[in-house]
This record gives C-alpha cells, sequence and structure tokens, in this order.
C-alpha cells in the first residue's frame, strides 16, 4: 500500500522559499524537507514560480483551497451554466458539452471550460426534481448515480462457454468482415424482447424478432433462422454476453456453423458496436414489440446506419466539432446526424 500523502506544512514552505533564496535546485531542497522532488516542483509552479514564490501566500492559498464546501465551477459562470443547462435540454451528454467546449476553446471561439465529470456531479447535486423541472433529462433517465460495486458473481451458468481471448486475432482489428456481436433488448416489463446482431465492420444491423419468448431454446431458433443463409465468410463468429439465453449456444454454433465467444462478466466494453447500438435503440425508440417482430422503426435503423457507416458525412460532432465520415465517426457523430434525420432535416446536415 502507497504511503498517506502529508500536505506542506508552513515550516515546509518557509524552507521551500529559503532554499530558492539560495539558488538551490529543486531537488535539493526536496532532500532538505525530505519530500519528492515533484511536490516541490509542482508547489512552486501553482504559486508563482520561482522568481515570485512566497510561503505565506502559498500557505494561504493551501488552506483557501482545502476548504469545504466549495463552489462548483458551474454555478459560479452564469454563461457556462447556460452553455451547459442548453446542451442537456438539447440531449446532449456532458461528455459532449464538454468535448464542444474545448473544441470552441482551441479555436479561440470562448475561453470557458469544464469537464464531463464536474457536469455529472453538478448534475447530481442538484435537489431531486429540479432537473425535470427545468426541461433537463439525461438520456438513461437517472437523476442519481448507479452504484459502482457489483455483487460477486456465483460463476458462469453456462456449459462450455469459449472465451473472447479465443477468437480470431482478425475479429479486433475491423478489416475482415463477418465477424458479430449480439445481445438482447428487453421491452417494458419484461413482456417482450428482441436480439440485435450488429456486424462489427460495417456496422450492420440485424434485429431478430423473439415473438416466443427470449428463453434459450427460443433465442437458439431465432439466431439460426437470421444466419442460415448468410453466405460463409460472413459467419466467421459471434460474440455475446454471458446471459442464460445463450445456454444452448453448442447447438446453435453446430447447426449454423457459426462460432461463439463470450465476453467476460460485467465487461460491455467487449461487444461496443453491439452496446453503442443497442444504446441508440434504447434511446430514440419505445421498446414496444409486438409478437409479430419488431416494430416499424427499424428500417429507420438500418437506412441510418448504412448511411453513416458507408460514407455519408455529417456537419460536425458536438463532441469534437469535427466532421466525421464512415465507420471512424464517433458514436456521439452518429447521434448527432441521426437526431437531424429523425427531425427530418437531412438535407441540411448531410451531404455525399
Amino acid at each position: 500500500m502507497a504511503p498517506a500523502r502529508k500536505p506542506l506544512t508552513m515550516e515546509d514552505r518557509e524552507d521551500i522559499s529559503r532554499g530558492l533564496a539560495k539558488g538551490l535546485e529543486n531537488k535539493d531542497i526536496a532532500a532538505s524537507i525530505g519530500r519528492d522532488e515533484s511536490v516541490v516542483s509542482r508547489e512552486i509552479a501553482r504559486h508563482g514560480g520561482r522568481e515570485a514564490y512566497r510561503a505565506w501566500k502559498a500557505g494561504a492559498a493551501a488552506r483557501e483551497s482545502r476548504s469545504r464546501p466549495k463552489e462548483r465551477k458551474i454555478d459560479n459562470d452564469r454563461e457556462l451554466c447556460e452553455r451547459v443547462t442548453g446542451g442537456l435540454r438539447k440531449g446532449w451528454s456532458p461528455e459532449q458539452i464538454a468535448g464542444r467546449l474545448r473544441f470552441a476553446r482551441n479555436r479561440g471561439e470562448t475561453d470557458m471550460s469544464v469537464s464531463h465529470e464536474a457536469i455529472y456531479t453538478w448534475i447530481y447535486a442538484q435537489p431531486k426534481g429540479e432537473l425535470a423541472r427545468a426541461g433537463i433529462v439525461l438520456r438513461t433517465g437517472r437523476e442519481q448515480r448507479k452504484p459502482r460495486g457489483r455483487k460477486k458473481s456465483t460463476g458462469a451458468k453456462i456449459v462450455g462457454m469459449r472465451s473472447i481471448g479465443e477468437r480470431p486475432a482478425e475479429a479486433a482489428g475491423r478489416q475482415v468482415p463477418g465477424h458479430w456481436e449480439g445481445d438482447l433488448v428487453i421491452g417494458k416489463a419484461g413482456k417482450s424482447a428482441m436480439g440485435t446482431l450488429v456486424e462489427r465492420v460495417s456496422r450492420f444491423l440485424c434485429p431478430v424478432a423473439l415473438p416466443d419468448g427470449h428463453d434459450a431454446d427460443s433465442v437458439k431458433d431465432a439466431l439460426f433462422d437470421a444466419v442460415k443463409d448468410l453466405p460463409a465468410h460472413l459467419r466467421k463468429s459471434l460474440t455475446w454476453d454471458q446471459g442464460t439465453e445463450m445456454a444452448r449456444h453448442a447447438a446453435l454454433t453446430v447447426a449454423a456453423d457459426l462460432p461463439i465467444y463470450f465476453a467476460h462478466a460485467h465487461s460491455p466494453w467487449e461487444r461496443g458496436t453491439n452496446e453503442n447500438t443497442n444504446g441508440l435503440i434504447r434511446e430514440y425508440w419505445l421498446f414496444e414489440l409486438n409478437r409479430d417482430g419488431v416494430s416499424g422503426w427499424l428500417p429507420g435503423v438500418f437506412s441510418w446506419r448504412l448511411r453513416c457507416v458507408m460514407g455519408a458525412v455529417c456537419h460536425g460532432c458536438r463532441r469534437c466539432g469535427r466532421a466525421c465520415a464512415g465507420s471512424r465517426g464517433c458514436g456521439n457523430r452518429r447521434r448527432g446526424a441521426l437526431r437531424a434525420w429523425r427531425a427530418g432535416s437531412g438535407s441540411r446536415r448531410w451531404r455525399s
């Protein structure tokens, strides 16, 4: 365990000031007070530099910095607060807002900046119901953070799983088509569900209707029907999470000649393409799926996905401010393009 960090005392700061007056190097000053050189270097740089450092000023500034509670940056800057709340009302994520401000600052358009973590902290510090009254709703719909802790898993419930570590290396590079990621999207109150298969290179979405439920047998039969007509070179692998709906994975592998690999527990980033697609579905459309399959919004998903990946260009990403093209566009860029497309302004926002 690393030793506890101890703040510099007034005596330490006076020794630093005397050392600077003598022209000593930072490493010599650090040795004399028993601290690391980096601590002394940051202390001097933070409080005026070698020429302007004064022990009493540095001590006063340190005491003020440690005082609690501290006013939040967003609360202290009215213009910044308006920019943040305006972005949230538009449905932007804190990361998008912070990224757009950073891009504007780099271009000299503003001197404001804030981190996405500061925005989240400000949001969750608001009184309950205040965000809704201000017309602000996060994309997740939450007003509080989910706890990071997880219950320890009781172990795998699926027999014969093949880990994602055994998946062909070519799948990781997104250069060779035929490698898929999949998962379930559960409807309201768990009464309905659909499967989603997303091809890693093209991001092509293949929806899988589950009218008979989402138990292991139903999922196996539905996935087989979805992939059985694909050419062999487009059935190289399927990566799934460790949900029990994939308990019949061995039978599906044999029937469809489709190797199935499983991501590690609680590791959604190992199936990022599919998780991002499902997140967009959850954000933009209701989950009320009918018994005959999925509802009528799916053609729109196909149209938008293919346009984004196959070469359409949107004018500016709110996250980084740059135009994006093809599959190299980030998820936030695609979200911005989708909002414009759904609003019927495609002719203004897209160009070939």
